[in-house]
């Protein structure tokens, strides 16, 4: 909105262009998701609470958890809230980009949501079918994916410092221009890193604050490689591909930023809230469509390397049983090995954000290493 009365009435009242800076409306953004979170969050879990929206416990896992049965889960309804107000507010709704990625992360919120019904209301053991789930969760990738490639990312090629590249080029860190042109090959592996990272955040969602936590540090490090990615005196500085518009998409993300400290603030240890699906799913998408439209899709590995890592304890567990009727870790996925083996809950969090920090340090660096 204040974007749009800035093109409006910029012009002639002055003052108004404030409003076209992309540093400020982030950080307006950030601040607006934050505080709305912070103000009526309290009256969405009573709320939550009253519907019956209460998390399930599996029986399998670690014995201290059984005190968390009845939280309310859906807390992910708070975040996709506040986040759509403060983009109202504060982001240019003429970047068809930004559009996309708040009709995609409506759209896993959404999924998700119906996920979380049948298993907390309805009582439907593991919730919606897996062959369901993930057929939905195909086809909304699909769509999503096909949106950027052929309508809202730009099919032309740019250059950057001299440096040419095309939308469908893949960029490797610490490595300077294009790594292979995938061609029409570039949707399905769009399509992979979507569905990939948005399970891969689902996986991690097990601890008070665990999955909040992390993806806060990597979304608030993708909002500054948009903003980087998008104007074009840091992009050439820097070596890496200027994305036209996409400084815009730090306006966005850097509200999503400001509802994950919000709920933070609800889902820390004990927590008052669950995010469920409802949540888990629409962070994760959203991770990996910046990373799609910011040509970081490799680059994600290392950034979202606590995602991968959980990801890959479950894959590796599942298969070592099927082959070998034995399991590697005590427990899949991985923050529920280190629970067994010992570690305080609060510990295992807190480490596992100090090393998404690292490796949100060691991803920023890749910008200049190349």
């Amino acid at each position: 909105m204040f974007h749009w009365i800035y093109d409006s009435f910029g012009n002639d009242l002055g003052i108004l262009r404030i409003f076209q800076y992309v540093t400020l409306r982030a950080m307006m953004a950030g601040l607006t998701s934050m505080f709305i979170t912070f103000l009526y969050g309290r009256f969405m879990i009573d709320f939550l609470k009253s519907l019956k929206f209460k998390e399930s416990i599996r029986n399998d896992g670690p014995q201290s958890h059984a005190s968390k049965s009845g939280t309310p889960t859906m807390g992910g309804l708070i975040m996709i809230i506040s986040l759509t107000i403060s983009v109202l507010l504060w982001g240019n709704l003429k970047n068809l980009n930004v559009l996309l990625l708040m009709g995609s992360a409506i759209s896993f919120c959404a999924l998700g949501f119906m996920d979380d019904y049948l298993k907390s209301v309805k009582k439907v053991k593991g919730g919606m079918r897996a062959r369901t789930k993930f057929s939905i969760t195909i086809l909304i990738a699909i769509s999503v994916t096909s949106l950027f490639y052929f309508v809202t990312g730009s099919p032309n090629t740019v250059a950057s410092k001299g440096i040419l590249f095309e939308i469908t080029d893949l960029f490797l860190p610490f490595l300077k221009g294009p790594f292979l042109n995938l061609g029409i090959l570039a949707i399905p592996f769009a399509i992979l890193v979507l569905i990939g990272s948005s399970h891969a955040v689902n996986l991690t969602d097990g601890l008070d604050g665990l999955a909040s936590g992390t993806v806060v540090i990597a979304t608030a490090t993708m909002a500054l490689l948009a903003y980087v990615s998008g104007t074009p005196i840091a992009a050439n500085y820097l070596h890496i591909p200027y994305l036209p518009g996409a400084h815009e998409y730090a306006v966005f993300l850097a509200g999503l930023s400001g509802a994950l400290i919000g709920f933070l603030w609800f889902n820390c240890h004990p927590a008052q809230v669950f995010m469920g699906d409802t949540g888990s799913l629409f962070l994760g998408s959203t991770l990996g469509l910046s990373a799609i439209m910011l040509k970081k899709e490799i680059l994600l590995i290392i950034l979202g390397g606590i995602f991968v890592a959980e990801a890959l304890s479950v894959i590796l567990q599942v298969g070592s049983f099927k082959l070998r009727g034995k399991r590697i870790f005590k427990m899949a996925p991985l923050h529920h090995h280190f629970e067994l083996s010992g570690w305080s809950e609060e510990k295992v969090v807190i480490r596992f954000w100090i090393i998404g920090i690292i490796l949100a340090i060691v991803s920023l660096s890749t910008l200049k290493i190349q």
